[in-house]
């Protein structure tokens, strides 16, 4: 895999450090020697083994002299990889393998690696191997697609994205993709303990919402204020548990919330900080409308908002794939979602679907959840079975049957 991200704090930066982490973990697992490409840490080791996966952190010198994250000094890292990534590819996969009758698949992501995807193939052709290497390239996202030349990267590759949204929104660009679900691992689905979800739900007693995603206007967050500020106005006494980012956009929401006559509290904590120092935390503003943790928030509390909550608001309304719907549904929660990329959400099935921007309709959604506890069960455990659907074990398997189907499309026996 060629990502940008990667699983260095340094590195993930979004869901494609996730993608990037859990999908090659999966692989390696599963018994497939899985190379990561990304732009790691500087300080950590160039090349490091973590048993049949191996991470391989480039452009270090460059993150030396821009230690801000992977995407600092961007354009430069996307020359970098164009230009020393291919041959040290060939030179330490691909080749060998080769030698062995093996052949190298590459699963390159998003726009930063495509001149490096295109490189790589002419490289290959060069050296007579492009029988022996299979590169797929992937979108997460639409960034980048206006300077991107698709009849060049067609021509290097086979093209996959991550829903059936991004599909067609990719036939714009005369192209067409084969979609590849995006999945989540198989220890979301473990039960999220009961004690401390109760122990939330003694300190918000009454109606909880949570809501975590970047401060960008597509996650709609202000939607949400709105949603929150209708609610109040209606005596139903709604909180919000939020975790955004540093994005320019939370001004915009901050300036809403406080239209709206809301109350936000932001929760600064050490990172190492446990849960009773996290549930003190709550309980002490537990009278604010908004609490924003502003601190790394561990796997294990997000789970417990996910199940805990009332309802999670992931209302976007542009999401390629919508991960954290899925996330919320691994936990047990109930998950809001938008109508774009998420394919794996039906409406008063598994979750509730907002197909507006009116934030009266996730008002609507929510006095249907207080006055049908036993439809809000059902839609849970609903939730629970999809989530296992979308196990990073059998997404593999997908990607698998459609590796070995563009294999002989395109004449490479895998």
């Amino acid at each position: 895999m060629l990502s940008f991200e990667g699983p260095d704090l340094f590195s993930m930066a979004g869901g494609l450090g996730i993608r990037a982490t859990e999908l090659c973990k999966c692989l390696a697992e599963l018994g497939y020697p899985t190379h990561l490409y990304f732009v790691g840490d500087p300080i950590l080791p160039a090349t490091e083994q973590r048993g049949n996966w191996t991470l391989h952190r480039w452009s270090q010198w460059l993150s030396a002299a821009n230690p801000g994250g992977c995407y600092v000094a961007e354009n430069q890292k996307v020359c970098d990889f164009a230009s020393s990534l291919p041959s040290a590819l060939i030179e330490q996969v691909i080749a060998p393998a080769a030698a062995k009758g093996v052949v190298t698949v590459i699963l390159a992501e998003e726009w930063q690696t495509i001149p490096a995807v295109i490189n790589l193939d002419q490289a290959l052709r060069r050296q007579h191997l492009e029988k022996w290497a299979l590169i797929l390239w992937n979108a997460n996202n639409l960034y980048g697609f206006e300077g991107v030349n698709w009849e060049k990267l067609r021509n290097s590759c086979v093209l996959t994205t991550v829903s059936r949204y991004m599909k067609h929104r990719m036939w714009l660009w005369g192209v067409n993709p084969i979609v590849i679900h995006n999945g989540i691992p198989r220890r979301l689905l473990q039960p999220v303990s009961t004690e401390a979800t109760a122990r939330l739900r003694q300190i918000f007693p009454d109606l909880l919402v949570t809501k975590v995603g970047r401060y960008d206007v597509d996650k709609r967050w202000v939607m949400a204020m709105g949603a929150m500020g209708h609610m109040k106005r209606q005596g139903m006494k709604p909180t919000m548990i939020a975790r955004g980012g540093k994005e320019h956009h939370r001004y915009e929401v901050r300036r809403q919330a406080d239209l709206q006559g809301l109350t936000w509290k932001e929760i600064t904590l050490d990172p190492r900080a446990s849960m009773t120092e996290i549930f003190s935390e709550l309980e002490r503003y537990k009278d604010y409308d908004v609490l924003e943790l502003c601190f790394f928030v561990p796997e294990e509390f997000i789970n417990i908002l996910y199940a805990g909550s009332d309802c999670v608001l992931a209302n976007s309304g542009h999401e390629p794939f919508g991960l954290v719907g899925l996330e919320v549904m691994a936990c047990g929660g109930l998950p809001f979602v938008g109508a774009t990329g998420e394919d794996y959400a039906q409406t008063m099935v598994n979750s509730a679907v907002v197909e507006t921007e009116d934030p009266l309709e996730i008002v609507e959604y929510l006095k249907t959840v207080q006055r049908e506890p036993e439809l809000v069960r059902e839609l849970r455990q609903e939730g629970r079975r999809t989530a296992a659907c979308y196990t990073w074990e059998r997404i593999v398997g997908d990607l698998l049957q459609k590796i070995r189907f563009v294999g002989v499309a395109r004449g490479i026996a895998i």
